[in-house]
């Protein structure tokens, strides 16, 4: 069953589209139907399926999700008891919480069974760079 890992570098919060990457992979595995699975080896950022045709998709939902859970230096997240990282820490846990590490996609054709507009997202939580690895694991 072909397996690899992807290492993506974030520079900051946001969603970085892999898409591309992950299509690569699918298509050099010579796999005609299977069920791909995606998962990011990391608890302060989260994968997502998501419309990949209009960038304000992107930075809407990236908007919503600070207003959600804003830093915990903001005075409504006093709450936090786990600030050893950093003001982005705590609450990167929770959007990754909130939101998935891992995701199943069909391959049908040799091809992800994704939707016209749709993409797959790394969502980075954390403010500063990082390097993040993404597991493909392509199975029958």
């Amino acid at each position: 069953m072909p397996q690899t890992m992807l290492v993506r570098a974030t520079h900051g919060p946001g969603l970085y589209e892999i898409t591309e990457e992950i299509e690569t992979f699918v298509g050099a595995a010579g796999t005609d139907v299977g069920l791909l699975t995606v998962f990011v080896r990391h608890t302060s950022c989260s994968l997502l399926i998501q419309e990949n045709a209009d960038p304000d998709v992107r930075r809407d939902l990236d908007a919503f999700f600070r207003r959600l859970v804003p830093p915990a230096d903001d005075p409504s997240m006093s709450w936090i008891v786990h600030t050893t990282e950093g003001p982005d820490d705590m609450p990167a846990h929770i959007k990754a919480a909130l939101t998935q590490t891992s995701l199943g996609i069909p391959v049908t054709g040799g091809r992800m069974a994704l939707g016209t507009w749709q993409g797959i997202f790394l969502f980075e939580h954390r403010q500063r760079p990082h390097r993040r690895e993404i597991v493909l694991h392509l199975g029958p």
